[in-house]
């Protein structure tokens, strides 16, 4: 969607190239340790569905609760309104509402 020109993009194919994205920005952050586990840009591993494979990631920055991730690889439709959960190995550092993706 973009909202601003009020125009819906619509594209043809499970695996078509308008449907992936090399990174996000989430808001409404939540830290497991009530704090982000370092200082950006911080590797890490994310998920952006419930069964996915953990995905590579770099968070590139924090502002208050928003950051910026970019992925190892390009990400396959990143939704606004759903969750990016982060994970060090097996532990959960927490996560956040994606707002939008990035080109």
């Amino acid at each position: 969607k973009d909202l601003e020109r009020n125009v819906l993009i619509v594209a043809q194919g499970h695996d078509h190239p308008l449907l992936y994205h090399p990174g996000l920005e989430a808001a409404q952050l939540h830290w497991v340790a009530d704090a982000p586990p370092g200082e950006p840009p911080l590797e890490c591993l994310a998920r952006i569905r419930h069964r996915q494979p953990p995905q590579a990631c770099r968070i590139l920055e924090f502002d208050g609760d928003r950051c910026r991730v970019r992925f190892t690889e390009p990400q396959r439709a990143i939704a606004p309104g759903q969750s990016i959960v982060f994970y060090r190995d097996d532990e959960c550092l927490g996560g956040g509402v994606i707002e939008n993706a990035l080109n």
